[in-house]
């Protein structure tokens, strides 16, 4: 319809319920994965979770109505809620402390590499005549289902795991050589059973983290999520084809657009990867923020001065728009992206570890959901001044990085308290 906006011709509350159901599952399904991770092991979790991707995969791609579609888009939903649970908490007890960055932004690394297999897929598959393309897309998810379901057989327990669950001291031991490639493992495994002792004599985990001495970590769990989803990824993320439209851009163009974006942002969550451990994870939050924040009102300022209600966008400035948006994706991959994944996950000591990953997981899910369902509806009636909105959280919470986030890198997981005791804020509390 030419008479509407085009700012306002996307703004379809299907659309937004078909996005943001997998959110929704996935609040709920992590809380239940607290349980699942501490109970009975983190590898657990992440089979529960490889299971239901398979169910939503099959589901999605097989459906003859919407609510088939739903009920599928939820089956992944949970799956996600499931796995990232888990496993950003087994990368970082597997990892040794001085590659614990690395090896726990390589789950971000896959995540971006997901994206743009998704994007390319989603390229070809729309130009499947008969208009059933979709079908293929949905089931597809099904092949990564699949290696993480298989994969998860093959996986160990993690020692902390182990520990904490009571199986034999020996055994664990024996594992911690064989990850750690030393037989002299007697502080860290010290550290661990400490720390299990501690762990099992804490029986309400959710309650306890409410807890004076535990208010850093909550804080953590609570803003690090928020401020993720409120950097405006998710928009990006989502919705790049409608953005791009709205331009005035093909819909075969937009899907391509995306494939770009997403190689860019992918390359920088690989260069995070490979200097976090070195740099540390302030530094890369401070700059990231820096970047992410120049691009929102570069971006925005192109939106406001160029795309009106009616008619398409130069072809100059829809490169100059694809530019900018690759520089904000260069940022959030170097920052926000893999660190607020990689931070939360270990920060916690192992008495609240798994329902602190849980709220930090529901709180992703709460703002994901809140921004997914109402960015339709802010560019309709925000227009441009939707990215000025996620330019000023992105202001506010490189002021809190710099401000009230310590450093974490190179600190044994299990002596992550060291942090908190030497910050001019935090050392208030857990003193």
């Amino acid at each position: 319809d030419t008479k509407i906006s085009n700012y306002c011709k996307f703004d379809s509350q299907l659309l937004t319920s078909f996005t943001s159901s997998l959110f929704i599952a996935g609040l709920v399904a992590s809380f239940f994965a607290s349980t699942v991770t501490r109970k009975f092991g983190r590898r657990s979790s992440i089979l529960f979770g490889g299971a239901s991707f398979l169910s939503g995969a099959a589901i999605g791609g097989a459906s003859v109505n919407v609510y088939m579609l739903l009920l599928g888009r939820i089956m992944l939903g949970i799956g996600v809620g499931f796995t990232n649970q888990s496993v950003p908490l087994y990368l970082s007890e597997m990892a040794p402390a001085k590659y614990r960055g690395a090896f726990n932004i390589g789950f971000q690394v896959c995540v971006a590499i997901g994206v743009i297999s998704a994007n390319l897929i989603n390229y070809f598959t729309n130009q499947i005549s008969g208009g059933w393309g979709w079908r293929v897309s949905l089931s597809l998810a099904g092949v990564p289902a699949a290696v993480i379901t298989v994969g998860g057989i093959f996986l160990t327990e993690t020692p902390n795991s182990l520990i904490e669950n009571g199986d034999s001291h020996e055994n664990a031991k024996r594992l911690l050589q064989k990850i750690r490639g030393v037989a002299d493992v007697e502080d860290e495994f010290n550290d661990l059973v400490a720390a299990s002792a501690t762990s099992r004599a804490v029986r309400h985990p959710f309650r306890n983290i409410l807890r004076r001495k535990y208010r850093p970590q909550l804080v953590m769990a609570v803003l690090i999520p928020f401020f993720q989803q409120v950097t405006g990824i998710n928009v990006i993320g989502f919705y790049a084809p409608i953005l791009f439209r709205t331009t005035g851009a093909s819909v075969g163009a937009s899907i391509l657009f995306c494939v770009i974006i997403g190689v860019v942002g992918t390359t920088m969550t690989v260069v995070s990867m490979a200097v976090v451990d070195r740099v540390g994870r302030r530094i890369l939050f401070l700059i990231g923020g820096l970047q992410m924040l120049m691009a929102q009102f570069v971006v925005g300022s192109i939106m406001a001065l160029k795309v009106k209600d009616h008619g398409s966008l130069d072809k100059s400035y829809s490169v100059l728009l694809l530019v900018f948006i690759c520089f904000y994706l260069c940022g959030f991959g170097l920052s926000w992206g893999p660190l607020g994944w990689l931070v939360t996950s270990e920060i916690f000591p192992m008495e609240i570890r798994s329902a602190g990953q849980s709220i930090n997981v529901a709180t992703n899910f709460v703002v994901i959901f809140v921004v997914v369902q109402l960015f339709l509806a802010m560019l309709c009636h925000m227009k441009a001044g939707v990215f000025f909105f996620f330019g000023g959280w992105v202001a506010a919470m490189t002021a809190f990085v710099y401000w009230w986030l310590p450093e974490t890198k190179d600190v044994p997981i299990e002596k992550m308290d060291r942090v908190w005791r030497g910050h001019w804020y935090w050392k208030r509390f857990v003193d």
